[in-house]
């Protein structure tokens, strides 16, 4: 290779790593602001120093990373319930960009441990948080792994992350309740876990264990038969000491907070609460249509 063609490719490397650093910060700064995060959480802890009345989940929703209103939510819960080590485990965070642990990473100086079993994403993720300003001096752990209730404890403890954490994160479309029920290794103090809305408020079941499920398409356009009935997640919250205190205004992400954490301002609610949006009642819908034939394990 001639001087010339080399001098060219180092050239367009440069050019290409350059643009690459200034579309990660410029995305950041498209999809998040610091400053007004960090006035909204002053404004919940004063709420909540002057025993005034709190918002509701759904007034406090946004996205700045997540793939709905969860960014909002966690902001929430954390400014109220307070933060220990900042610690989060997410499972299944596709790249890690849009994920429910992301804005706690780059805006409010978390460390995360996040997994994903697609080579690619976790490529993409870990190329991102090296770029990315906010996180390029510590950035979060993202492991290329599938996830099994055999697996899942030996993975949390390898990369240093067992015992206590503020967060876990749960989104696996798959078999989230037998990871759920398999993890011991860390006591989280909130998590957030999906379940599939297409089971309604009643039932209590799930997708039988099989540690390479996948999630699969029946008659629809997205994936459908998949995860868990919130009631059958939300009783095994309860049996792991956590109850109920919300969900995501479309109710396919539950968040759970531990005994004794926040009881007077966070309260129990009901499973039925989180159907109450048009989606999540058509979603009953299909689901009675779609799924009815398929295998669930009543638990």
């Amino acid at each position: 290779m001639s001087i010339i063609s080399q001098g060219k490719k180092f050239l367009k490397r440069a050019m290409r790593d350059a643009h690459e650093i200034i579309f990660t910060d410029e995305y950041v700064q498209q999809h998040s602001s610091k400053v007004a995060q960090i006035l909204l959480a002053q404004q919940y802890k004063t709420m909540c120093a002057l025993r005034v009345p709190l918002p509701s989940f759904e007034e406090v929703e946004f996205r700045a990373f997540s793939q709905q209103g969860e960014d909002g939510i966690l902001l929430y819960l954390f400014s109220v319930l307070g933060t220990t080590n900042k610690k989060c485990v997410e499972m299944c965070c596709e790249d890690g960009i849009e994920c429910n642990t992301a804005n706690l990473l780059i805006n409010h100086g978390w460390q995360g441990l996040l997994f994903d079993g697609r080579g690619e994403k976790v490529k993409r993720g870990r190329a991102f948080y090296a770029r990315c300003s906010d996180t390029n001096g510590w950035p979060p752990k993202i492991v290329h792994a599938w996830i099994t209730a055999e697996n899942c404890n030996e993975l949390i403890r390898e990369h240093g992350f067992a015992g206590d954490i503020d967060l876990l994160s749960l989104d696996m479309d798959g078999v989230d309740y037998w990871v759920l029920k398999a993890l011991e290794c860390v006591t989280p103090r909130v998590m957030v876990v999906e379940n599939n809305p297409r089971l309604g408020p009643d039932v209590s079941v799930t997708v039988p264990y099989s540690p390479d499920f996948v999630a699969r398409y029946e008659g629809e356009p997205h994936r459908n038969y998949y995860g868990a009935s919130l009631l059958a997640l939300t009783n095994l919250a309860k049996q792991k000491g956590y109850r109920l205190v919300g969900c995501q205004r479309y109710g396919f992400n539950a968040f759970f907070v531990r005994a004794g954490i926040g009881e007077d301002i966070l309260p129990e609610i009901a499973v039925a609460d989180c159907f109450k949006h048009p989606y999540a009642r058509q979603s009953m819908e299909v689901g009675k249509h779609k799924l009815v034939n398929k295998e669930w394990v009543e638990v």
